[in-house]
């Protein structure tokens, strides 16, 4: 099947300053993100701003844990990820050498970038959401994602992939509002893991994600795994696609 192919993502999280994003945005989804899909492999892109905390609704108990490394770039306010059939597509070439190959122009407009950081994963596991069945856009990305991002000592590996493939993906297939779930594995960058969590709307998230976590009948264990867990700047990032856009709704 044709969703079954882009089993490679290409993640990139990064700030803007106010002067000039405008220009650069215009040249990310009218140039740089069309250019891209052009390139042997690439499947499809998708650009999304992440959500002010305030808007998000989060349980609030148990403790999440960010890393305070100073090497680790602390961008989260816009996420870049491509999607392709596996990751040595963004092997060969690389991101760095792919852009060092742009012309004049466009080295200057990822030069705006701040806090630029991103990670090359591959799809371990996927489960379909009860919207899986109204989405039009096949591999596309979703209209909201919601995107952790983290490490966890080695010993604390094997709970945290039971939790997963026992009962938040699972929970994840009967969510209303949910389209994919994805559980990702790094090959390069400094986050481990990764959670993708694809939904229909910010609204959809907010009220069906959060009222299964205040209801989580495995709470215990939730909070034991969610305490393992060392995230990335910004994680878990609640975001809207800005590109492509206008979307098909489900």
């Amino acid at each position: 099947m044709e969703s079954e192919r882009d089993r490679g993502l290409w993640i990139t999280w990064y700030n803007l300053p106010e002067q000039g994003k405008d220009d650069y945005l215009s040249w990310l989804h009218e140039t740089y993100l069309p250019g891209l899909l052009k390139r042997p492999g690439f499947l499809w892109a998708a650009h999304y701003a992440s959500l002010d905390e305030e808007k998000i609704p989060r349980r609030r108990s148990g403790e999440k844990f960010t890393t305070d490394d100073p090497a680790v770039p602390r961008g989260d306010r816009y996420i870049l990820v491509c999607g392709a059939e596996d990751t040595n597509v963004f092997g060969n070439p690389l991101p760095r050498e792919l852009h060092a190959g742009l012309p004049a122009e466009g080295r200057k407009m990822l030069a705006m970038r701040i806090g630029e950081r991103l990670n090359v994963m591959a799809e371990a596991a996927r489960v379909e959401g009860p919207e899986a069945k109204n989405y039009r856009e096949g591999m596309m990305l979703a209209p909201c994602i919601q995107l952790g991002s983290f490490q966890s000592r080695w010993q604390d590996e094997e709970d945290a992939l039971a939790w997963y493939a026992r009962w938040r993906m699972p929970a994840m297939s009967k969510l209303p509002g949910c389209i994919r779930a994805r559980k990702l594995a790094s090959v390069a960058g400094w986050a481990k893991q990764a959670i993708l969590y694809e939904f229909t709307s910010p609204d959809a998230r907010n009220h069906f994600l959060h009222s299964h976590e205040d209801g989580d009948s495995n709470r215990e264990w939730t909070d034991k795994v969610v305490r393992s867990l060392m995230h990335s700047p910004g994680s878990a990032n609640v975001a809207r696609r800005l590109w492509p856009y206008p979307f098909t709704p489900a």
